[in-house]
């Protein structure tokens, strides 16, 4: 009897000590469920939209990217990015190995920066575009202020594209949008052609840019040239949807400067300065670049395994540490001793839309004022006379619209990227002189961080005039709620190959940017605010741009 009731208690207490488990495991399971259901104690301001576009990433995520190291490339030969560079792949894990990472101190500074940004859900950038100066409408668009003049009742086809180089380079399947309307026909770098205006290359929410960016980056490679011409080696890329891309080759790291004993004309062309400069053009409201995308490309894949360039051909070889290089043929860094290399075939570009055919679309090329000489020795007219901009304010083109005004434009941006490479700019023919310049070119930004080259600030310091827009524009830039150097690291970290810029290039953006300011300042206390700021916001009256030119010519 005693062994039966010892029997039955111990399955009564089993069967006790069940419930309890599953009781336990029921409540671990209603609070996982309901966790997520509750209501965040968090105050933050909702995370703005990305005004890139571009899908929004949580706050995790985003860290795990930016303290990702990326594949990137050393060099040999005499470029002097050698194994030390900062983003060598001797930081990187090897694949399928262990998640060991070498990162530097300076790494963090502005990694944490946007790691509280992204707990306060706050976007400078998103509150910079949002700004009623980033909202000042462009004129009311006439079929003359339009590029191209397009029928909305025809489809894109290679039929009438009108290009044979299409036809003969293609060999791969080329692949085309479809939609019910026409517009829906045309590719992403067709209709970034089609909206090219009298004043601007795209508008401030033109929802295809974002687009662009991410195929400049992503697309398949399917052909592969050498630009004719130029100092150094860029290729043309193809993609199936007919488009090409200009693409610039990494030639230093990020923490490189160029050495003070350069000479503007023999420094490197740079792959991330041609995308920070699209974005700092864009944050400046200008928007006179080409959309600008960094991209890891597959040198035997993408380059050399498609290419029917036959003197760029001839240049790939295998380096002494296995990796695969090539050096084309241009006038300066091409040879073996300044060799492309992958790592052992991964290397780092720039990928730029290119604009319109020269044949649809015509562009003029003008001759700076303020060019320098090229010459070791040399100066240039603008160096010896300070009187200089008068002679220029009397000489067409510079002596009626708007010319000068963007000429400057172009000096401050030049001057915050440290560019002194700006001998030549380009217009379209189409829309006169009433029309922006290009901003083309930029590879030679961003070179030295350590010195601001006042020199090339010579057309604003001796024209003292600016536009009212662009100034009001650089004081909010300077203030802490818009800071230029904040809103460039936020924008740049929408790129793939990001960082873009190291730390002292953002940091000397601020900088520079007090001392654009400052000259203006100068300038006003001599000649007074109404003569140097030049009232160009203008008033929509009937659907016509009123232009309000406060500023009596000098003689």
């Amino acid at each position: 009897m005693l062994r039966r009731l010892q029997i039955l208690l111990q399955r009564k207490f089993k069967i006790l000590l069940f419930f309890l488990l599953l009781l336990a495991l029921l409540m671990h399971m209603a609070l996982d469920l309901a966790l997520p259901a509750a209501p965040s104690s968090c105050s933050c301001i909702p995370k703005a939209a990305n005004p890139l576009g571009l899908p929004p990433s949580g706050p995790l995520v985003s860290v795990q990217k930016k303290l990702s190291l990326r594949i990137l490339q050393d060099f040999s030969g005499s470029n002097g990015s050698l194994e030390k560079g900062s983003h060598s792949l001797e930081g990187r894990p090897p694949a399928g190995g262990g998640s060991k990472m070498v990162l530097r101190d300076g790494d963090f500074e502005h990694q944490w920066e946007d790691v509280k940004s992204a707990r306060t859900g706050r976007s400078k950038m998103a509150a910079l575009f949002e700004h009623p100066l980033y909202k000042i409408p462009i004129p009311e668009l006439v079929k003359e202020d339009k590029l191209f003049s397009v029928n909305p009742k025809e489809k894109f086809t290679l039929k009438n594209s009108g290009s044979d180089e299409w036809v003969s380079s293609s060999k791969a399947e080329m692949v085309l949008p479809t939609g019910k309307t026409p517009y829906d026909t045309y590719p992403t770098w067709l209709r970034f052609h089609i909206g090219i205006n009298r004043y601007e290359l795209y508008s401030r929410q033109d929802p295809i840019t974002p687009t662009l960016l991410e195929e400049l980056a992503t697309q398949k490679i399917i052909g592969s040239v050498q630009k004719p011409g130029g100092t150094q080696l860029k290729l043309i890329m193809t993609f199936p949807n007919y488009g090409e891309a200009l693409f610039k080759p990494m030639k230093q790291t990020r923490d490189q400067e160029t050495p003070a004993d350069f000479f503007y004309f023999s420094d490197f062309e740079r792959h991330n300065a041609e995308i920070a400069a699209f974005h700092l053009d864009r944050i400046l409201d200008f928007r006179r670049i080409p959309p600008v995308s960094g991209r890891l490309v597959n040198i035997t894949k993408e380059i050399r395994d498609i290419t029917t360039d036959k003197k760029l051909a001839r240049t790939f070889f295998i380096s002494p540490a296995s990796n695969v290089c090539f050096f084309g043929e241009c006038s300066y860094y091409c040879s073996t001793e300044h060799a492309l290399c992958g790592k052992p075939d991964q290397l780092e570009g720039s990928m730029a839309a290119l604009l319109p055919d020269k044949e649809l679309a015509k562009r003029h090329s003008w001759r700076s004022p303020w060019r320098r000489s090229y010459h070791k020795s040399k100066k240039a007219e603008w160096e010896l006379n300070q009187n200089y901009c008068a002679q220029v304010r009397k000489t067409p083109p510079y002596d009626s619209g708007s010319r000068l005004l963007n000429l400057i434009d172009m000096t401050v941006l030049d001057f915050l990227m440290g560019n002194m490479d700006r001998h030549h700019y380009e217009t379209f023919e189409k829309f006169g002189n009433n029309t922006f310049l290009l901003h083309l070119d930029n590879g030679r930004g961003f070179g030295r961080h350590s010195h601001d080259e006042m020199s090339i600030l010579a057309p604003l310091q001796q024209c003292c005039s600016i536009k009212k827009s662009t100034f009001l524009r650089l004081q909010l830039l300077a203030t802490e709620p818009y800071r230029l150097s904040d809103v460039m690291r936020e924008s740049l970290a929408s790129d793939r190959l990001s960082p873009i810029l190291s730390e002292p290039h953002l940091k000397a953006l601020d900088r520079r940017l007090q001392r654009v300011l400052d000259m203006v300042r100068v300038c006003m206390a001599k000649g007074g605010q109404k003569a140097v700021l030049v009232d160009d916001m203008g008033k929509l009256q009937k659907g016509k741009w009123q232009h309000q030119e406060t500023r009596s010519k000098q003689a």
